[in-house]
């Protein structure tokens, strides 16, 4: 079954003037800000046809994952998509914050806009980012993502479309719960793309409410990190033709014609893995995780490696690192992630239980 990249193959020769924007455009547009644009000079008057010609001669180790290279490629020279204009790049990865974000605004007419925000890259802070999610209210790359749809919706006076993809679609929806009244009327619509969703305090606020009707999400029929914390919002389960948590892959979605190929539910597993967190996040204080996740990641730190791909390239001295650095630790600290890490297994223990009693 085909992809996004063969979508573009079928349908890169109509303009978005004789076809409006569908849920597969939108999805190519939500993955579009992962692209590396800090490795290029970003000129005046940037299209997408511009751009990718200057990715052109980049290897798949140049990209955050090997899918992005044939999206590049199958971009180039196509005529849906080329001549849209680029601007307001921003990216910010910052160590302290402990912050990694990134956005890119491409408008789609004199009328319209899309707002692109990229997810968690291969930076280990990014990473870092993604697990304070578990017990802060609100990450930075949350926040930045407020002051950028703020800043874009009073640059530009357009209607907007918002996504990301994974982390990306975290962002997109909390930027448009909390950038105001006046800017969520000229919303079309927020795309979360397997994205975590929020705590029920978030959820609760009027905000998120205001804009719910507006707000879409997609899972693949496995997900993992697209069911983290909590999703009011109805979502749509989608076809990957991957296994487990590497259904995450965007490029394994499955697409027929102009629709995303769905599922009528998601598996045993995906509930499983689904019970099984939200029984540790319960029975597990917001305290005791942001120290646990504090310790293992100064343990992931030891290795002197700033992203994931540098700890998979020599995996086994990285390995020993690590497990030199855990042993190191005083014994109050290993305790502490002994008995969060054994009240994870428990949560799962009990929910194998449940599901083989039903």
């Amino acid at each position: 079954m085909p992809n996004i990249n063969d979508y573009l193959k079928w349908r890169g020769d109509i303009s978005l003037k004789e076809k409006p924007l569908n849920e597969i455009d939108n999805m190519i547009l939500s993955r579009f800000s992962y692209l590396p644009f800090s490795k290029i000079d970003m000129e005046n008057n940037e299209t997408i046809g511009s751009v990718v010609k200057k990715f052109k001669n980049f290897g798949v180790e140049d990209f955050n994952i090997k899918g992005d290279k044939p999206l590049v490629d199958n971009l180039n020279d196509c005529i849906r998509f080329k001549d849209l204009k680029l601007t307001d790049y921003v990216k910010n990865t910052d160590l302290t914050l402990e912050e990694q974000f990134a956005a890119i605004t491409i408008h789609l007419n004199d009328e319209e806009m899309y707002l692109s925000f990229c997810g968690t890259d291969n930076s280990l802070v990014g990473w870092k980012e993604d697990l304070n999610l578990s017990f802060m209210q609100n990450i930075p790359a949350q926040l930045a993502g407020v002051k950028y749809l703020k800043a874009i919706a009073n640059k530009y006076n357009k209607k907007m479309y918002i996504g990301g993809h994974s982390k990306g679609g975290n962002v997109a929806v909390y930027a448009a719960v909390f950038a105001g009244k006046d800017i969520q009327d000229r919303i079309i619509n927020v795309t979360n793309h397997d994205g975590p969703g929020f705590d029920e305090t978030i959820i609760g606020k009027p905000e998120y409410k205001r804009i719910l009707d507006k707000l879409y999400t997609y899972i693949p029929q496995s997900s993992v990190i697209g069911r983290l914390l909590e999703h009011e919002e109805k979502y749509k389960v989608v076809k990957s033709i991957e296994k487990g948590i590497m259904q995450h892959d965007i490029y394994s979605w499955q697409v027929l014609g102009t629709k995303i190929v769905q599922m009528k539910e998601v598996t045993n597993g995906s509930e499983l893995i689904n019970k099984t967190i939200k029984t540790w996040l319960k029975e597990t204080s917001p305290e005791d995780r942001k120290v646990v996740i504090d310790i293992l990641y100064n343990v992931i730190e030891s290795t002197n490696a700033t992203t994931m791909r540098e700890i998979s390239t020599a995996k086994m001295k990285n390995v020993a690192k690590m497990l030199k650095s855990y042993r190191s630790l005083d014994e109050k600290d290993r305790k502490m992630v002994n008995q969060v890490l054994s009240g994870l297994g428990t949560a799962a223990k009990q929910n194998i239980k449940v599901k083989f009693d039903e």
